[in-house]
C-alpha cells in the first residue's frame, strides 16, 4: 500500500482503484511484453541470417527450415519491424501530446529530453535501447508492488549491477592515486604541494591538537594534581633537609633552633604544594566546549611550525604516500567477492 501511494505522485495524482490507472498498467504490460518480444524475433532473425546459422543448420541438417525462414518468415520480420518502428513514432507523438496537455512537465519540450532513450530507439541501429525502456517499465511496476520481476531475478540483476559499478569505480580511483603518486615523486614543485596542503589545514591541526590535549593532558592533571602537589612539597622538604648550612645556622639558635627548622620545612613543603597546585590548576580546567586558553595557545604555536625542514618534509612525505596507499589498498578488496564468500559459507 505504501508503494502504492508513494507512486501516486509519479503517476500524477492517478487513484489506483480508477480505471485510468488500471488501463495506464495494462499498457505497460503490454509495452514491456511487445517491446522484448520484437527484440527476440530480431535477434533471432539476425542470427538466422548469419552464416553462424547456415552453420548451425546445416550441422544439424535441416537447411530446408534455414530456407523456408529465408523465403517466406524473414520478409515477414522485416515488415513487422518497419510497423513497430511507425507504431513507436505515434506512441511517444502520442504521449508528448498527453503530457503536454496535463502538463507532466515545466516546459512543454521537456519530454524529448526526459525519454531521450525512447526516441534513440527509434533508430534502428539503437534497438537494444528499446530493452531499456522495457527494464524501466518493469522496475516501475515492481515498485508499485506487482512482480514482474522476480526476486531472485532482482537479487542477481542488482548483484552484478554492483559488480560492474565497482570495478569501474576501482580502476579509476586507483588510477587517479597512480597519476597523484607519480607527480609527487616526479614533479618538481611536490614540495610546494605539500606546503600548501599543511598551510591550508594548520587551523584544523591547532584545533585537534588543543581538544588532545583537553581531552588527555588535563584530565590527567586533575585527577593526579593532589598526588603531584604533595610530591613537590615533598622535594622541597627533602631539599631543606639536604642543606646542611641551613642546619647548622639553625643549631646556633639555642632551645628554639630545632622548632624553627621544623617549621621551616613545614612551610617550604606548604609552599612548595600550593604553588604546583596553583600552577596544576591553570592547566587542569577547561572542556572541550571550552578549551583551556593554555592549550589553545601551544597548539596554535604548534600548527605555525616552519616546516622547511628536511626531516619534517620527509615526514610528511611518509604520511601523505601512505595514506594514498592505504586507499589504493582498501580500494583493491573487492566487495562483490566477499559477498560471494559470505553467500557460499551460509548455503555451506
Amino acid at each position: 500500500m505504501q508503494n502504492k501511494t508513494k507512486e501516486k505522485s509519479k503517476y500524477h495524482q492517478v487513484d489506483p482503484t480508477s480505471l485510468s490507472f488500471k488501463i495506464f498498467l495494462v499498457y505497460d504490460i503490454f509495452m514491456v511484453f511487445i517491446i522484448i518480444f520484437n527484440l527476440f524475433c530480431l535477434c533471432t532473425n539476425f542470427f538466422l541470417m548469419s552464416s553462424i546459422g547456415t552453420w548451425f543448420f546445416d550441422h544439424i541438417h535441416l537447411p530446408q527450415v534455414l530456407d523456408f525462414y529465408r523465403t517466406h518468415l524473414h520478409p515477414w520480420v522485416i515488415t513487422t519491424e518497419a510497423w513497430f518502428i511507425g507504431f513507436l513514432i505515434i506512441e511517444l507523438l502520442v504521449r508528448w501530446a498527453i503530457a503536454i496537455i496535463n502538463k507532466h512537465h515545466s516546459r512543454w519540450f521537456f519530454f524529448p529530453f526526459i525519454h531521450w532513450y525512447e526516441i534513440l530507439a527509434i533508430i534502428p541501429h539503437l534497438r537494444f535501447l528499446r530493452l531499456f525502456r522495457a527494464g524501466i517499465i518493469a522496475y516501475r511496476l515492481y515498485e508499485m508492488g506487482y512482480q514482474i520481476i522476480p526476486e531472485s531475478w532482482l537479487k542477481q540483476g542488482t548483484f552484478y549491477y554492483h559488480v560492474v559499478m565497482e570495478e569501474l569505480s576501482d580502476r579509476v580511483v586507483l588510477t587517479v592515486i597512480h597519476g597523484i603518486k607519480r607527480e609527487l615523486e616526479t614533479s618538481s614543485t611536490h614540495k610546494r604541494i605539500i606546503h600548501d596542503l599543511v598551510d591550508h589545514h594548520r587551523q584544523l591541526f591547532a584545533m585537534t591538537v588543543a581538544e588532545v590535549l583537553q581531552e588527555t593532558l588535563a584530565t590527567e592533571l586533575r585527577s593526579q594534581q593532589n598526588s603531584i602537589s604533595k610530591g613537590v612539597g615533598q622535594i622541597v622538604n627533602q631539599a631543606i633537609e639536604d642543606t646542611p648550612e641551613l642546619t647548622q645556622l639553625l643549631r646556633l639558635i639555642p632551645i628554639v633552633g630545632g622548632r624553627i627548622e621544623q617549621q621551616i620545612q613545614s612551610i617550604g613543603q606548604r609552599l612548595g604544594e600550593n604553588i604546583t597546585h596553583g600552577l596544576v590548576e591553570s592547566f587542569a580546567h577547561g572542556s572541550s566546549h571550552n578549551l583551556n586558553p593554555n592549550y589553545e595557545l601551544i597548539a596554535q604555536r604548534m600548527s605555525e611550525i616552519n616546516i622547511d625542514n628536511k626531516h619534517l618534509e620527509q615526514l610528511v612525505e611518509s604520511v601523505v604516500f601512505e595514506s594514498l596507499e592505504a586507499i589504493r589498498q582498501q580500494v583493491k578488496v573487492k566487495q562483490w567477492q566477499q559477498i560471494l564468500k559470505q553467500r557460499e559459507t551460509v548455503k555451506d
